[in-house]
């Protein structure tokens, strides 16, 4: 009998701390794709047309780790700014979770921002891209790909600055992130 009660009260602990769980990054980006204030929108990573660029050997590494890019984007106006602030604090909450490893803070003219992984140091699954405005919202970028590593952001960040890509083909995510 003891050991019944034991297990019941495994199998509900398992079974209610599953459901109370924080929502995932990949759920949140889910849920959010059709919510009118969210712009979203998934790149194949050929959309860089890095081809046709000299690249260093380390930088074609970087290139060819890449397999897609997930951006979604809150644009911030002046009637959903109570949603913009709701939204904002569940990006963050996601993105404290100890599964993201933080890769280097950004504060530009722009905004503030962070960037982040998820996976093993030397064998990154994804790596995240969040930065927000008071102004504009927000921008939340996942980029996935196979063993990425801190060394091909960098690395792919100088590629692309090679490259003649202008953003073509992000539509109205474009045109937020530019302006």
């Amino acid at each position: 009998m003891r050991t019944l009660v034991k297990s019941i009260v495994l199998v509900a602990t398992v079974f209610f701390g599953a459901c109370s769980s924080q929502q995932s990054l990949q759920e949140y980006y889910v849920d959010s794709k059709e919510n009118p204030n969210f712009i979203s929108l998934d790149i194949p990573a050929s959309i860089l047309k890095m081809e046709e660029v000299d690249l260093t050997t380390g930088q074609k590494e970087a290139v060819e780790s890449l397999k897609k890019f997930n951006l979604l984007a809150f644009k911030k106006t002046e009637t959903n700014a109570a949603d913009y602030k709701l939204e904002k604090a569940k990006v963050k909450q996601i993105l404290k979770d100890d599964e993201f490893v933080e890769l280097m803070k950004i504060n530009s003219q722009y905004g503030k921002g962070v960037v982040k992984y998820s996976g093993d140091e030397d064998a990154i699954d994804e790596v995240i891209i969040y930065g927000d405005s008071k102004e504009k919202g927000f921008a939340l970028v996942r980029v996935l790909g196979d063993d990425m590593n801190p060394a091909h952001i960098v690395q792919l960040m100088q590629a692309i600055q090679k490259s003649d890509y202008k953003g073509e083909g992000l539509g109205e995510i474009g045109k937020f992130l530019k302006g």
